[in-house]
């Protein structure tokens, strides 16, 4: 179906263009990828290669952190102002929420905001790493720590994290599909040809031969839940809850009921990258009390915080179902979804228009958050449960958040280019019935 769907794209021109645009944005993405920030020693990082917290980084800057390149801090800033953003316009800062009523204007508004705030938060952050990256490391990561090359550094990895936040937007503008999610997912599948090196090499290259049984399993083991996880996945990011829908002013032809349709899972993939990007923080601002000096109580809390320790991990589930509830309403806000159905002479049948409507469209948003988070902690913390108990690579333990954010920014994409060719088709009837 996909194959099919591409190759009915490529016949279209404008979709084709699109297509083509955002191979090319993702393109100079990965070229930017690999051109190290100057001063670097890259090879003190592969000491750092099991580090969750290294790992957390490469997965929501798309894979960039590895060779520390320009791109480093990738689209993480950007989220994370999002987050405060966002935040902001829920009834905290009455500028950000009188800007959020505004329609256009005020998008436009609260974006350049947003740009404003990820500036600052890249710059902290790229200090931040920098200077916690070269305490870790035995080899010193910066080649002459001083204070000119931390702001050199710093100033540089800014730069690029304005560059790729700039590129993702062109990607939504003139592109198909979200900026910030292809950017993960290109990076993402770049890595996929290393993940399957690592499993390679740890249950076939580097065990006795008596263990070749054992390693056969346990693969035979991890496809299977790949697998599980992909149709899991994909079953939930693709199931709907439909709201049936009653019109009562009547149009000659045109239907007396419909339906409105809600994902279950109405906040997607958005909780798990927000979650990835906020449990960065700790680890940023860390290195900054503790001055290169180890400090009992800064170290305890950073372990804590980790994400492969069991408090780490009920901290991300927590994150996650907080940021599924906070963006299921922002994606769906049950006070226009009543007004609009008010606006078209429409009605949920037997709920009462207005404020009733509100109240059921905001409990029912309650108990599909409910499932939609459930299922993202699932997903996002079975593996790294897994890579505890059978000892693999600490890049496997973020299989499953990598998993999701592919299979629905793949999901989200082929949508899109379904609706390019229903809309050409609608756009070539008309012309023909003119």
């Amino acid at each position: 179906m996909f194959f099919k769907l591409l190759k009915d794209a490529l016949k279209v021109k404008h979709v084709r263009n699109k297509i083509f645009y955002t191979l090319f944005i993702i393109l100079v993405f990965r070229i930017g990828t690999h051109i190290t920030v100057p001063g670097i020693n890259v090879k003190s990082l592969e000491q750092l290669s099991d580090l969750p917290f290294l790992n957390m980084l490469n997965l929501v800057s798309g894979n960039a952190m590895r060779n520390f390149s320009v791109f480093s801090m990738g689209v993480s800033p950007y989220i994370t102002a999002s987050i405060i953003v966002q935040l902001l316009q829920m009834d905290i800062l009455p500028k950000f929420v009188e800007w959020g009523k505004q329609g256009e204007v005020g998008r436009r508004k609260l974006n350049q905001a947003t740009r404003y705030i990820s500036l600052v938060l890249a710059f902290i952050q790229s200090m931040g790493i920098t200077a916690g990256f070269n305490t870790l490391s035995s080899v010193a990561l910066v080649q002459t720590p001083n204070i000119k090359t931390y702001l050199l550094i710093g100033a540089l990895l800014t730069t690029g994290s304005m560059v790729v936040t700039w590129l993702g937007e062109q990607i939504t503008d003139k592109g198909f599909g979200n900026g910030v999610s292809m950017i993960i997912f290109a990076g993402i599948i770049s890595s996929i040809p290393s993940a399957i090196s690592t499993v390679y090499q740890d249950f076939f290259v580097n065990v006795r031969s008596t263990d070749m049984l054992s390693s056969y399993i346990y693969v035979g083991i991890l496809i299977f839940a790949v697998l599980a996880i992909v149709f899991f996945t994909t079953f939930v990011q693709q199931a709907e809850y439909k709201i049936p829908i009653q019109y009562t002013k009547l149009v000659q032809g045109a239907p007396t009921s419909s339906y409105l349709p809600l994902k279950v899972n109405p906040a997607g993939v958005i909780p798990v990258i927000f979650a990835s990007s906020i449990t960065t923080i700790p680890s940023t601002i860390i290195p900054f009390f503790q001055h290169g000096k180890e400090i009992p109580w800064l170290t305890t809390l950073q372990n804590l915080l980790n994400y492969q320790t069991p408090t780490g991990m009920v901290i991300y589930a927590i994150l996650i179902i907080l940021f599924s509830f906070f963006y299921t309403f922002v994606q769906v806000n049950p006070e226009k979804t009543a007004e609009n159905l008010q606006k078209s002479s429409s009605y949920i049948p037997r709920v009462r228009p207005g404020r009733e409507t509100e109240e059921y469209m905001s409990s029912l948003l309650k108990k599909l958050a409910t499932v939609g988070s459930v299922f993202l902690a699932f997903i996002s913390l079975t593996p790294i449960m897994a890579q505890q108990v059978l000892n693999l690579s600490s890049s496997i333990a973020l299989g499953g958040t990598s998993l999701l954010i592919l299979i629905s920014t793949g999901i989200e994409g082929m949508k899109q280019l379904e609706g390019y060719l229903l809309k050409r088709q609608y756009v070539g009837f008309m012309n023909t019935a003119d």
